[in-house]
């Protein structure tokens, strides 16, 4: 994975009105945190660090931001944006320690779910209830991304925490739930009933089956019946 990297100045302002100001110019405010250092306001270009939002790796990945002729290895922690406008309000970053374990959440990629026993014969849709998961690890082990294998999934277990696949070194971190789901696979009502609809007549056919003997045997006793009234009648005349 490409280090991803970014450029920041200190920020020699601070309070509401100096970050109005700043935002006028293009610049976004920001601060930086952890480690043994103090917090240290900075500001970067705005638009660059819209482009650099748009990419899912931002969020989740070790970045490399340079400030003040220096490298330090962060962690985005928050974005505020503003209501309405495309425009960050505050960003937040945390300086990492390659040496302790960080909490981070990642986003979850689903793949063969197209494959899977629920969608390929069962006609099934696949609900992914989780789209990050909330995962400890050292920096080193930090992924872009977890893979999420959907193939064995049928309608009639769900797919878990406990079923997904983690990267060495990683692990889950639960929130209360014991083993929260991941993803679920229904079968929609319209699929039911038409699977329904569609054994009715069988259902119909094998009835009228049965029944057309005794109809037959009722009519073959209607017809004795009328010839030996006809025979009586011809006797008494």
């Amino acid at each position: 994975m490409a280090t991803i990297e970014f450029t920041a100045f200190p920020r020699g302002t601070e309070g509401r009105a100096a970050s109005r100001r700043l935002r006028r110019t293009g610049k976004a405010p920001g601060i930086v945190y952890g480690g043994t250092a103090q917090p240290t306001p900075i500001e970067l270009d705005h638009n660059a660090l819209i482009h650099a939002l748009r990419n899912e790796a931002f969020h989740s990945s070790i970045l490399t931001m340079k400030l003040d002729g220096g490298a330090a290895q962060v962690l985005l922690r928050d974005v505020q944006m503003h209501p309405f406008r495309n425009e960050v309000l505050h960003i937040d970053f945390q300086r990492v320690d390659p040496n302790r374990r960080i909490h981070m959440k990642v986003p979850l990629h689903f793949v063969n779910e197209d494959v899977s026993p629920a969608v390929k014969e069962q006609g099934a849709v696949v609900s992914h209830v989780m789209t990050e998961l909330d995962i400890a690890c050292l920096p080193k082990d930090l992924p872009e991304f977890i893979e999420v294998d959907l193939s064995p999934l049928d309608t009639s277990h769900s797919l878990h925490v406990s079923g997904v696949k983690l990267p060495a070194g990683v692990t889950a971190v639960s929130h209360g739930t014991v083993d929260p789901v991941v993803a679920t696979a229904v079968v929609p009502k319209a699929v039911v009933e038409e699977v329904e609809e569609g054994a009715a007549p069988a259902e119909g056919e094998a009835a009228a089956a049965v029944a057309a003997p005794a109809a037959e045997a009722k009519a073959g006793d209607a017809k004795s019946a009328d010839k030996g009234g006809d025979k009586k009648d011809d006797k008494k005349k």
